[in-house]
């Protein structure tokens, strides 16, 4: 498991993490996960809240980046661009 900045991330996380990265996400754009995507990641969306790294949105299955969880995606997936 990677660890940042004290903080240790489960693989699907990393993979909440890495969909953030993939599409170019900045802090405070809002990123929607739908269907069985958000029924996978459920929980893994519920602790990088938790921890501060997203905020949930108003809006069904929407989460945005916190400066936090932007510097955490890039430390956890620096090699995606």
């Amino acid at each position: 498991m990677p660890v940042v900045r004290d903080q240790t991330f489960t693989k699907s996380e990393q993979s909440v993490l890495k969909t953030f990265r993939e599409f170019l996400m900045s802090p405070g754009q809002m990123l929607c996960f739908y269907g069985p995507e958000l029924e996978r990641y459920r929980n893994a969306l519920k602790g990088l809240t938790e921890r501060g790294l997203l905020v949930k949105e108003r809006f069904k299955g929407a989460y945005s980046l916190t400066r936090e969880g932007f510097t955490a995606m890039r430390m956890v997936h620096p090699h995606l661009a």
